[in-house]
């Protein structure tokens, strides 16, 4: 009976017993235990060439078969999809009825770049308010019916209405307790060729209803738990405004007086409300 010795740089194969191929019967080979360094191949010349190729390929055909079962559980899972992803971002941010979190917006467009950071509050329903802290103080806080924009540093305050309002911090008031996200943005769809943030998280593109005019797309980041931690808004004159979101807070207790302004004595005023402009 021929025995053959086969070494492997990858596969250690354990000693068993003679077994017989699927090839005639005289063809009987015994197997034994070979380590990485094995390399010798012994063979009494009574077995012909065609029955060493055979073995040969019948233990590359074994190896396929096993790597491909291993492989097989894994490329078999479920990928998520962007329906499932959309739904959990909503049904998240549905149950909400406060939300605090640090961001930090970075634009970058027509040759002007600027990194500014602070705290965002929004409360339900309508209600935000963005905090700036760093390079300068500002604030952006709407009750869910106007918004004001007041500068210190220029002691300049500005009051439009929610409604007419263009612009891209907007549509977060509404995040808490109506969001539908395959509703708002059109053709959501997977953005795989965008880098993520945050290792794990999956990022969603889609264009904003009412805003075609001036949005070229927005990609949603969305962490495991279906948290929203980071935004990008492109824009038709090729503008990026990214905000980030960090050490995000639910359900605080929030008054409804944080989301109120009044200008400072001495303040310039420029109320679009009074002058006709709601």
């Amino acid at each position: 009976m021929a025995n053959i010795v086969i070494g492997f740089d990858t596969v250690h194969l354990v000693k068993s017993k003679a077994f017989a191929l699927m090839w005639p019967l005289e063809a009987v080979v015994n197997l034994h235990h070979s380590s990485r360094t094995a390399s010798n191949l012994e063979v009494e010349r009574s077995l012909s060439p065609r029955y060493i190729l055979i073995v040969k390929l019948g233990f590359k055909l074994v190896l396929t078969l096993a790597l491909i079962s291993l492989a097989a559980p894994y490329s078999m899972q479920a990928l998520p999809n962007v329906h499932a992803v959309a739904q959990g971002v909503d049904e998240h941010y549905n149950h909400l009825r406060s939300l605090e979190a640090q961001f930090t917006e970075i634009y970058q467009g027509g040759g002007v770049q600027r990194s500014e950071s602070g705290t965002l509050r929004l409360k339900k329903p309508g209600k935000m308010r963005w905090d700036y802290r760093s390079p300068e103080e500002k604030l952006f806080v709407s009750n869910g019916k106007d918004a004001w924009l007041y500068l210190p540093q220029e002691k300049q305050a500005r009051r439009s209405a929610i409604k007419n309002l263009d612009d891209l911090r907007s549509p977060l008031a509404f995040l808490l307790g109506k969001t539908k996200l395959e509703k708002e943005l059109q053709g959501l769809s997977f953005a795989p060729d965008v880098q993520t943030w945050k290792q794990g998280d999956s990022i969603l593109r889609g264009i904003p209803r009412g805003m075609e005019d001036q949005v070229e797309q927005v990609l949603l980041e969305i962490s495991p738990d279906y948290r929203i931690v980071r935004i990008l808004v492109q824009g038709r004159d090729d503008s990026i405004t990214e905000y980030r979101f960090s050490d995000q807070k639910e359900n605080v207790v929030l008054s409804d007086k944080q989301f109120e302004f009044t200008p400072p004595p001495g303040s310039e005023t420029v109320d679009e409300l009074a002058n006709g402009q709601s």
